[in-house]
């Protein structure tokens, strides 16, 4: 038994940050940011009381619609996010509330940017060995609301949006292998300093800015090429994939250099590696499966395609899954 994507589906909110309203914002301008990070606009998530969970909602009810899911069926959501609606309860719980799935049991994974890649590993053994036959994967952050936007090292990489995948068990194809990895060190170097039980918020840690998103780019940008190259690689040579029979590389869209970098120490065919990072940005544990729903019409059943992304904590890892339908409009 496998666990089988049936479903994809994605959320990102109207209102649209440009290079170009960022330059009102900050000392940068459209070319620097283009060539440094590839991306073009970013989404926003914004209103009062709007939260990580009201993107996740937006996907999962496409999701169900999709798949003519009811909620009701479900049995699992886990929802891979670093900006939760609180800091307790979980993100997924309130999704769950939210979309009316009353007979499922829901919780939260923290990976940064790996998160989505782990939520779907984990959903993926409740599939296969028998407890569940349909859970939902969602990968969100809203991080907007982490962001300095007088930081130009952070708040031009930065975007708001949610995506989400139906898993059920199936035989033919779904996920085969994957390779997940951790490195506690690497938490000096891309995290969130303050909110946590080691830094409780007080007004020193606001005056200090200590509640945004900080990372030391250098260090990040070698250690994730390293990371997502070097399990990719293994997890090709041990499922016998070569770059001929491997029809789709999806990596986390963090920096079109790390992507470009990634599938040239893999020496992998560009036109076949998916990019979606000029619409949205880096949406953390959003960008995986916003990449599988922007690019579900070129899919096809059967197809070899490998996951793979790097994330504060260090988190990182690759997952290698067959694509299990054709699309129809």
């Amino acid at each position: 038994m496998r666990a089988v994507i049936t479903g994809v589906s994605g959320y990102v909110p109207p209102d649209v940050l440009t290079n170009h309203d960022l330059e009102k914002m900050v000392e940068t301008n459209d070319e620097w940011i283009v060539s440094r990070t590839g991306i073009k606009q970013r989404h926003i998530l914004k209103g009062e009381g709007k939260a990580t969970s009201d993107m996740c909602v937006e996907a999962v009810k496409v999701l169900l619609e999709k798949t003519d899911c009811d909620p009701g069926e479900l049995d699992l959501i886990i929802c891979a996010t670093v900006t939760p609606d609180m800091t307790f309860p979980d993100t997924a719980n309130t999704i769950a509330d939210k979309i009316g799935a009353n007979n499922c049991f829901a919780y939260d994974i923290n990976a940064a940017c790996s998160g989505f890649l782990f939520a779907l590993f984990t959903g993926a053994k409740f599939i296969e060995t028998g407890t569940y036959k349909k859970v939902v994967i969602i990968g969100a952050d809203m991080m907007s609301s982490i962001i300095n936007y007088k930081d130009r090292t952070t708040c031009i990489i930065f975007g708001d949006g949610a995506g989400a995948v139906l898993l059920e068990p199936g035989e033919e194809n779904g996920v085969v292998d994957a390779i997940m990895k951790g490195d506690g060190s690497g938490r000096h170097f891309l995290h969130k300093k303050a909110g946590g039980s080691l830094m409780p918020a007080s007004i020193a840690t606001l005056e200090n800015d200590y509640h945004y998103a900080f990372q030391e780019g250098r260090t990040v940008f070698k250690s994730a090429v390293k990371g997502m190259v070097g399990t990719t690689k293994e997890l090709m040579e041990r499922n016998n994939l070569t770059n001929d029979s491997l029809d789709w590389l999806v990596p986390h869209q963090a920096n079109i250099r790390i992507i470009h970098s990634v599938a040239e120490q893999l020496d992998y065919p560009k036109d076949k590696v998916m990019v979606n990072i000029q619409n949205y940005g880096n949406t953390t544990a959003g960008t995986l499966p916003l990449c599988l729903r922007d690019y579900e019409s070129q899919l096809k059943k059967g197809d070899n395609v490998i996951l793979t992304a790097f994330g504060g904590g260090f988190t990182w890892g690759s997952l290698y899954l067959k694509w299990n339908y054709d699309y129809k409009e």
